[in-house]
């Protein structure tokens, strides 16, 4: 099905490292002004061993850290450690003023509940977003540590040029960590927003006329041409592990970026688009934070 669409129309790629470096550069300017002044520019990230994917994350978070100049902390806490001795570790860090930034990597062991850890980090040392209290502050418009994912996800629909305010925006998941901060940052700024979820009916009839199609469902594949708007602005937030050619492990989004491209006006790609775009507002959260 091909609703008509030209096929030698080309999507203009959202560079999402390329963005990334121009931002790196303006934090690295800032974390410097700080430094100048005696002043700490420190994250802190707790990690519970057990899971290979966080630590590759943590490393990654520390080169980038040490790129831009600002300090980085690893917790390395065992793998059976239970709430009280994560919480403790959240609530010292919160008392201690050199620590600028706060955040705990995912998973944590089986019986200690992300939700009631995330509430304890301090408001203003939440760099991934994540305590509900800054969560109701997007809501509110209150100045705050918006989540990365979705920060990252508007400065690269801005980046394109497309003006949001009046334009309709479909978000295809409506998680708490993207979907949802994601779906009030697009309505604060004036655009009309649908969000759709697993039990969406139809959702083609809604993503077929997105000027702005953000897609953070998990599921590779899920967003064909025959679902995209000609010319619109799509955005994969999808990070999936599946089997390719010859069986080879690969990361996929939630686009099928060949058979999009031909359709989009502007389409980021799965690897290099929302991923390193992500890390760099977490680096701008932890200077937000710092500068706080």
């Amino acid at each position: 099905m091909t609703h008509g669409y030209a096929t030698d129309m080309a999507a203009q790629i959202i560079d999402g490292k390329a963005l990334a470096n121009r931002y790196k550069e303006t934090i690295r300017k800032r974390v410097q002004a700080l430094r100048d002044q005696d002043r700490s520019v420190r994250l802190d990230a707790i990690l519970v061993e057990g899971d290979s994917s966080a630590g590759i994350y943590a490393k990654n978070q520390a080169r980038s850290c040490d790129e831009l100049g600002i300090k980085y902390v690893l917790h390395e806490l065992a793998s059976d450690a239970g709430y009280d001795e994560v919480a403790g570790r959240v609530l010292l860090l919160n008392a201690d003023e050199d620590v600028s930034a706060i955040m705990v990597h995912l998973p944590l062991p089986s019986g200690v509940e992300e939700d009631k850890i995330q509430s304890l980090i301090a408001v203003e040392k939440d760099v991934e977003g994540v305590n509900p209290a800054n969560i109701g502050n997007v809501v509110y418009g209150r100045r705050s540590l918006v989540p990365c994912t979705a920060l990252a996800v508007i400065e690269m629909i801005e980046s394109t040029g497309v003006k949001l305010r009046g334009s309709i925006c479909v978000c295809v998941g409506a998680s708490r960590i993207v979907g949802k901060p994601l779906a009030v940052l697009l309505m604060q700024a004036d655009a009309t927003v649908i969000s759709t979820n697993v039990h969406t009916v139809d959702r083609h009839n809604f993503t077929r006329h997105a000027d702005v199609l953000v897609c953070a469902a998990g599921v590779p594949g899920l967003i064909t041409a025959d679902l995209v708007k000609p010319g619109a602005v799509v955005i994969d937030v999808g990070i999936n592990r599946i089997k390719g050619k010859e069986g080879k492990s690969m990361t996929v989004g939630d686009v099928a970026f060949e058979d999009v491209k031909k359709v989009a006006g502007y389409l980021s790609p799965v690897p290099g688009g929302v991923g390193p775009m992500t890390v760099a507002m977490m680096m701008r959260n932890t200077v937000d934070a710092a500068e706080r």
